[in-house]
């Protein structure tokens, strides 16, 4: 079964209520298996429109991964996300 990645293009605008999501998304994360491939970090955006935060998050499956974002734990973590940013996040199944 091939594995499932959350992918999160962000950009910050409050970065107190964003501290409290990422404290809340990390612990979702976790909960759901999920192992952090990238966050944050140097980006070196070559084509297109690019964000200054981004994520890669591995999770056992795409059904696992979609799991984690409708759990409750990531849905109130997300609560603290609106409005202290903007924020394109994606679910993608890997390759076999």
């Amino acid at each position: 079964m091939p594995k499932g990645y959350w992918i999160a293009h962000v950009t910050v605008t409050d970065p107190e209520p964003y501290a409290l999501y990422a404290k809340g998304a990390t612990e979702a994360f976790a909960k759901h298996g999920a192992k952090v491939l990238a966050r944050g970090g140097t980006v070196v955006g070559l084509e297109g429109e690019s964000r200054p935060r981004n994520v890669i998050i591995e999770f056992e499956s795409l059904a696992a991964a979609q799991a984690c974002y409708d759990s409750p734990e990531y849905q109130a973590a997300r609560a603290h996300r609106d409005g202290a940013g903007d924020a394109q996040i994606m679910l993608l199944e890997g390759a076999d």
